[in-house]
């Protein structure tokens, strides 16, 4: 379902990740993500739902569950949505890249999650 590349990448970096397929969409959780300082919660589990193109084409926002706020507890803009994916309520992060942003052949999961991890200490 993954390239070998996000296989890997995961297995060493979030050795407890899942991989499901739900309405045709990839999904991954990656439980326990670890999340900046300063944040109300320590960790969420990531979900990143990967289209059937992937890695030729992009993936498209993230999700959170239990919700990730603001270090005064409120929300993040653009974060306002709860969307059930895999039986579970999570919290949607709307991002997206520009127009040739993402790099088929050359980014992956790891690149995307550094994009995660980004937005992340960005927010604060």
């Amino acid at each position: 379902m993954l390239p070998s590349v996000d296989q890997e990448y995961l297995r060493k970096r979030f050795p407890g990740f899942s991989v499901a397929v739900e309405e045709q969409m990839i999904c991954v959780v990656l439980p326990g993500f670890p999340l900046p300082s300063g944040l109300p919660i320590e960790r969420s589990d990531l979900l990143l739902r990967l289209s059937p193109g992937y890695p030729d084409v992009a993936p498209d926002m993230w999700w959170f569950d239990p919700p990730v706020l603001r270090g005064d507890g409120q929300p993040f803009p653009q974060t306002q949505v709860q969307e059930a994916h895999l039986g579970r309520n999570w919290q949607r992060w709307s991002r997206h890249f520009e127009s040739g942003q993402w790099r088929p052949g050359a980014d992956s999961l790891e690149s995307y999650i550094a994009l995660v991890q980004s937005e992340l200490s960005k927010a604060q």
